[in-house]
């Protein structure tokens, strides 16, 4: 069966003006733009929603609780211990967490041979939780995810259960996975463009 998406171009021109939109309002990560724009230059393909990974503090009545959590610190970079303490001096309540989220890009596509192609590039870049997020001739939806991650619980209700030597060190192991998805971020930007001329059996 050959699956493609109905109304792919319409789509696709939505998306564009979304986005068009976000950039004009700094609401897109600067160290991911190019990716968009190479991935959205593609006649199959368009880009609905991304992140380009993060280091952050926060702050949650209970974990797990996204709508009523903080933040006291985020970055899309290499964050420095100092900025770390800084954004743990601002807790006063609930659970303290410091996490780390890979990037996570969504793409829409305009036949299933598409989606394909794009989530075996992925997948080779290092993208290993990427997968076919929709499948119909509504939408096919490819979601690009690395596997980076921390969940690292600090305290609670004002008070600091780790030392300050504990908080250096997993800060270094977060710099470092950060390094190493900004890196997969930058291989998936130089092979998007190949995309479209690569052949794939279904």
């Amino acid at each position: 069966m050959f699956l493609y998406t109905k109304n792919f171009d319409e789509q696709k021109a939505k998306a564009m003006e979304g986005l068009r939109q976000a950039l004009e309002e700094g609401k897109v990560d600067e160290d991911i733009i190019t990716l968009l724009e190479k991935i959205n230059a593609l006649e199959n393909y368009f880009t609905t929603s991304s992140c380009s990974g993060r280091i952050s503090v926060m702050e949650m009545p209970h974990f797990g609780d996204k709508v009523n959590s903080v933040w006291l610190g985020k970055w899309h970079r290499e964050v420095t211990v100092e900025e770390v303490l800084e954004a743990i001096g601002r807790h006063e309540k609930g659970q303290l967490w410091f996490l780390v989220r890979s990037p996570i890009l969504h793409v829409g596509a305009r036949t299933l041979d598409d989606a394909v192609k794009l989530l075996n590039l992925a997948i080779g870049l290092g993208f290993k939780y990427s997968n076919i997020k929709s499948v119909s001739h509504k939408k096919l939806l490819v979601e690009i995810r690395s596997t980076e991650r921390m969940d690292v619980p600090l305290g609670a209700d004002g008070r600091l259960w780790v030392s300050e030597d504990y908080i250096e060190r997993i800060v270094g192991i977060a710099n470092d996975q950060l390094r190493r998805f900004k890196g997969k971020l930058k291989r998936l930007e130089e092979e998007a463009e190949k995309i479209e001329n690569t052949h794939q059996l279904l």
